[in-house]
């Protein structure tokens, strides 16, 4: 049996394993934000606040476990701040349809300066949970998205969720931020975010894990001291939005996970040193694995008028690399896997559903990808044009403020360390790469998806969202 030093948290606590003879160390991001300045995240009424993934940011930019006290008050804000969906709304349905055309109206409409003060079935798609389905109407100069959707309520994070699936609901300031970006993501490399450590870190860490002969608490604050802050590197899209933050904090929760600093939350995921203390596995000094969450879509069913798309498939999988680390801390690609780093990457993939109610920064990875195919597809199709459809608001030429949440830049080190065998060390990089129109890309032919856009046009369009 395994004896545990330290606990796992957010803070700059190690999780200290021994066995019977190796030293694994694995170092992994932790704690600080660097940068920015907040102004919220639902109205002002006395809180600053900007809940992403389980944890809160202070004013200098670091990230904190929420007390119990802290999450109670938050809990008690939202919902005496938010009203909660009535009739149809609050119901439950496997697809409820929402017109572009009438949320950009229902947001004129409102007459609102910040995104946050309009209401809150605005903000929240209706309660949309997926987007399934998209649907052209040139006649009424419409494009309409589609998907399960239900009540809404917050959990016990402060994340809208649905009261039944307890997944967390499609946020219009994500929707804003995958439109405006869809265009550039195309042009450029992408949508992406990566937690890496320095070149120097990654140095003056080897250094320092030559001279280490034992394990002590002065070899766990020398490990992080010698690793550094850890750089975050965003692409595609603005480092101070909500959709940023999203993919910092499922990279981060991702690793925690792999590098046992977190306990799962879902039975069945055992982390990469557990899978590497039961087939009493090492890895190579100076090649170190790296995992990534990418999308996982199977190709876009597309009617043969082009009127209307299916997204379907899980959305989202880990996949992993085996990095060469060299002398001067430089990272090459191997294009190898570790075979351990890969079954837990797979085991991952396989969780994800679960995951992504269990934690739910995981669904909401999911579902901005979701919008992220959702805007690639609407500037590769043209669809604007072709049902001649103007949205200034959700296409950001005319500005409607969102909380300017601070820009991730770097993060302190966390070590967690294990006994099998001889020394070994392990670091963990990763990221998140949305490459929504790879996806895009990839159609094929269906006639079932026109027949569910005609049977969404018969129920009418009364308002800006049906079911």
């Amino acid at each position: 049996m395994s004896k545990r030093i330290g606990m796992k948290s957010m803070s700059n606590a190690a999780t200290c394993w021994f066995l019977k003879s190796l030293l694994v160390v694995a170092c992994l991001s932790s704690s600080a934000f660097a940068g920015g300045n907040n102004n919220g995240g639902i109205g002002n009424g006395g809180f600053n606040f900007n809940n992403v993934g389980g944890v809160k940011i202070d004013a200098n930019g670091i990230i904190q476990n929420t007390s119990v006290e802290d999450r109670a008050k938050l809990i008690d804000f939202l919902k005496r701040s938010t009203k909660a969906p009535e009739g149809e709304l609050g119901k439950k349905t496997e697809i409820r349809m929402v017109s572009l055309k009438g949320l950009e109206a229902a947001i004129q409409k409102a007459n609102v300066k910040e995104l946050y003060e309009l209401p809150a079935e605005i903000r929240y798609l209706a309660g949309l949970q997926r987007i399934q389905y998209i649907f052209l109407y040139p006649e009424k100069n419409d494009i309409v998205i589609a998907g399960p959707a239900e009540g809404w309520e917050f959990n016990d994070e402060g994340i809208m969720v649905g009261k039944t699936t307890r997944r967390p609901v499609l946020q219009l300031a994500d929707l804003m931020t995958s439109l405006q970006t869809a265009r550039s993501a195309g042009e450029g490399q992408g949508i992406s975010v990566s937690i890496d450590p320095t070149q120097e870190g990654r140095q003056r860490y080897s250094q320092f894990m030559r001279q280490v002969r034992g394990l002590s608490p002065q070899v766990l604050a020398g490990a992080r001291q010698a690793m550094g802050p850890q750089e975050i590197k965003l692409t595609g899209v603005p480092t101070n939005s909500r959709y940023a933050r999203i993919l910092v904090a499922a990279d981060y929760q991702m690793k925690r996970l792999a590098m046992d600093l977190k306990e799962a939350p879902v039975g069945n995921l055992p982390s990469f040193l557990d899978l590497m203390q039961k087939r009493r596995s090492t890895v190579s000094a100076n090649v170190m694995p790296r995992w990534w969450l990418a999308c996982s879509y199977e190709p876009i069913a597309k009617s043969g008028d082009g009127l209307a798309f299916e997204i379907k498939g899980q959305g989202v999988k880990a996949m992993t690399e085996d990095e060469l680390v060299t002398a001067e801390g430089e990272v090459v690609g191997t294009g190898r896997k570790n075979p351990i780093a890969e079954q837990w990457a797979n085991q991952m993939t396989e969780k994800y559903d679960e995951l992504s109610v269990a934690e739910t920064i995981f669904g909401e990875l999911r579902n901005i990808m979701d919008m992220s195919v959702v805007g690639a597809l609407v500037v590769r199709e043209e669809m604007l044009r072709k049902v001649n459809l103007e949205l200034p608001v959700l296409t950001g030429e005319v500005e409607l403020d969102t909380p300017d949440w601070p820009t991730p830049r770097a993060v302190d080190t966390q070590c967690s360390f294990m006994k099998v065998g001889r020394n070994t060390v392990v670091t963990a990089s990763g990221g998140v790469l949305v490459d929504s129109w790879g996806v895009a890309d990839k159609q094929e032919e269906s006639p079932m998806v026109g027949l569910v856009r005609t049977q969404a046009d018969a129920d009418g369009m009364s308002r800006w969202w049906w079911n």
